[in-house]
């Protein structure tokens, strides 16, 4: 009788397990095509404010010193409750913000400020002559040459492509950058592809 107890149990035991089988998942194992590998966004140069620029800034909890907005006057400079003069132009967002922090608490216990750029109007690069859309081109970030051109429509059929120049001023001084528009679509001489600054002049003959 025991035995065929025994016999009894482990036919029992042998069908639940291949039951218990049965009703486990697959296990699937995720294959290259499957995994998103997220990467870090490449390096892009900081935003540069300027004259023109118009700013919103708030320190929190300080009643009066809510969401003000100045716009950098052509100095460079906005003029601040507390602090006075600033000279914002030529800094970042993050280098202002951490500017009027250290300079408001003097004033403020442990100020926490924000920056807000409403309007890049002072980043302004001018491209004239033979493109489609010549005039201003305002952007929110650092831009090239060809990233300028590329924003003024494009060169039209006329331009002399290979004697397209860069002008900058600095005080009374002019400083010209040569921009040979085939050398760099080709890859060759890519140094030409210079970052602009705001009032930069891009001129296609």
């Amino acid at each position: 009788m025991k035995q065929l107890l025994n016999l009894v149990f482990a036919f029992l035991l042998v069908n639940y397990s291949a039951f218990a089988d049965s009703e486990t998942p697959a296990t699937t194992v995720p294959t290259a095509n499957d995994v998103l590998v997220l990467k870090e966004p490449a390096g892009t140069p900081n935003y540069l404010l300027s004259p023109g620029d118009a700013l919103e800034i708030t320190v929190w909890k300080e009643e009066g010193l809510q969401q003000q907005q100045f716009l950098i006057g052509p100095d460079g400079t906005i003029d601040f409750p507390l602090v006075g003069s600033l000279n914002a132009a030529g800094r970042t967002i993050s280098d202002l913000k951490q500017l009027l922090s250290f300079k408001l608490a003097d004033y403020i216990a442990d100020p926490s400020v924000s920056v807000k750029l409403l309007n890049n109007q002072g980043n302004a690069i001018f491209v004239i002559g033979k493109v489609n859309k010549p005039g201003q081109v305002y952007a929110a970030r650092r831009i090239d040459v060809l990233q300028a051109l590329s924003m003024a429509g494009g060169l039209t059929v006329f331009a002399d492509e290979d004697n397209i120049s860069v002008l900058r001023r600095s005080g009374d001084k002019v400083t010209v950058f040569p921009f040979d528009y085939d050398d760099v679509i080709d890859g060759d001489h890519l140094e030409q592809n210079i970052l602009l600054e705001p009032g930069d002049t891009v001129t296609v003959p």
